[in-house]
């Protein structure tokens, strides 16, 4: 493993007082806002594909394929929101 978990959050300290110090107040806050979002839609995308078993085992009918067409949509979305959350 490249990174031990003891050395990526002092990574991301210094990104941070890198951000702070370029009196950059806007990139902060979209910083602040943005990372917190990456992790819930990382793990979510994650945990969602366990709710489909239900449904799947179960057998589809016409009442629950709105329900799994949602939670379709809503894990494309949290794995749009969470892809670069290793990355940042």
């Amino acid at each position: 493993m490249s990174n031990s978990p003891s050395t990526v959050p002092r990574e991301r300290l210094s990104q941070l007082r890198e951000v702070v110090t370029e009196e950059r107040p806007l990139r902060l806050g979209f910083e602040l806002v943005a990372a917190p979002l990456r992790f819930v839609g990382f793990w979510a995308a994650v945990a969602l594909p366990f709710l489909y078993l239900p449904l799947l085992f179960g057998g589809l009918e016409a009442s629950d394929s709105t329900v799994f067409g949602a939670l379709l949509a809503v894990n494309a979305l949290a794995l749009v929101i969470g892809h670069n959350y290793a990355r940042s």
